[in-house]
């Protein structure tokens, strides 16, 4: 659908910038492992059940690093976008899912 291939776009340009939700709750980037979080002005801030991957934009250094401009995306988009430098065992959904709310 045309939502899709606007996420995906973007997200072809900002590959780099991708974070998954963690078991705790929290979002790390997928190659960092660096925690993050969503800025709370967003509205995906306020989401009542977070989107497991998400593209950013920029982060905000202050008491913690905060995503700036935020959108959901797909795993399977980030080895199709780029397979250089995502390999499939980094994005592929681990087996038990379960419902977390983030820490902010």
């Amino acid at each position: 659908d045309d939502m899709d291939a606007i996420l995906k776009s973007i997200t072809s340009g900002f590959f780099y910038n991708v974070v998954r939700l963690s078991r705790t709750g929290e979002y790390q980037t997928v190659k960092q492992h660096k925690t993050v979080y969503i800025h709370p002005s967003s509205v995906m801030s306020k989401e009542e059940k977070p989107p497991a991957w998400l593209v950013y934009f920029e982060l905000a250094f202050t008491t913690k690093e905060y995503m700036r401009q935020v959108a959901p995306i797909k795993p399977e988009w980030l080895t199709e976008i780029a397979p250089h430098y995502y390999e499939e065992s980094e994005v592929t959904e681990p087996k038990s899912k379960r419902s977390h709310r983030p820490r902010r």
